[in-house]
C-alpha cells in the first residue's frame, strides 16, 4: 500500500478552446489558481494543492461536446473551505457564463454536504462543494446517496 498525497492535476480536453480558456482564466484564478502556461492548444492552472489544464481537441473532435454518461470522466468537484465560499463559486461560474445546473444547496450524500454544480462552455460538469470536518475524507464516513448523481 501507499499513501496518495491528493490529485496532482486534471486535463479536460475541450473542443471551444477559446471559450473554455476565457471561462476557465475567469474562474481558477477566483479559486486561488495561478495561470502558469498559456499556449494556442494548452493552458494550465496552478494552485489549491492541485492543478487543472484545458487541452484543444483533435480537428475531428471540433463540434463535439461532452457527454456527462458516456465512458470517461462524470464530472470534476473541488473542495471548498465553507459554504460562503461555495455560493462565492457559484456566483463567480453564473457571472462568466457557466450554465447552472444545480445549487448552491444542500444534499444528502454526506451530513451538511452543501454545493453548487454548473457546466464549462463545452458542457463539462464542474462542483464546488463543502462538507463540514472531515467529511467523506474520514473512512468511516458513510455515503447516504439519494439516487441523483447527474
Amino acid at each position: 500500500m501507499i499513501d496518495i498525497n491528493g490529485m496532482a492535476h486534471v486535463i479536460l480536453t475541450v473542443s471551444q478552446f477559446d471559450k473554455a480558456r476565457e471561462f476557465y482564466c475567469g474562474l481558477l484564478p477566483f479559486f486561488g489558481m495561478k495561470r502558469v502556461f498559456d499556449g494556442d492548444e494548452f493552458c494550465y492552472h496552478v494552485g489549491a494543492r492541485t492543478a487543472i489544464g484545458i487541452q484543444r481537441c483533435e480537428e475531428q473532435y471540433a463540434d463535439e461536446r461532452f457527454v456527462q454518461l458516456r465512458v470517461g470522466l462524470h464530472h470534476i468537484c473541488l473542495r471548498a473551505r465553507s459554504r460562503e465560499d461555495v455560493d462565492l463559486a457559484g456566483a463567480k461560474a453564473a457571472e462568466l457564463g457557466a450554465n447552472m445546473v444545480r445549487g448552491p444547496e444542500e444534499r444528502t450524500w454526506a451530513p451538511g454536504y452543501y454545493y453548487v454544480l454548473f457546466e464549462d462552455p463545452d458542457g463539462i460538469r464542474f462542483e464546488v462543494n463543502f462538507v463540514p470536518g472531515q467529511g467523506l475524507l474520514n473512512e468511516d464516513a458513510m455515503l447516504e446517496p439519494d439516487g441523483d448523481y447527474s
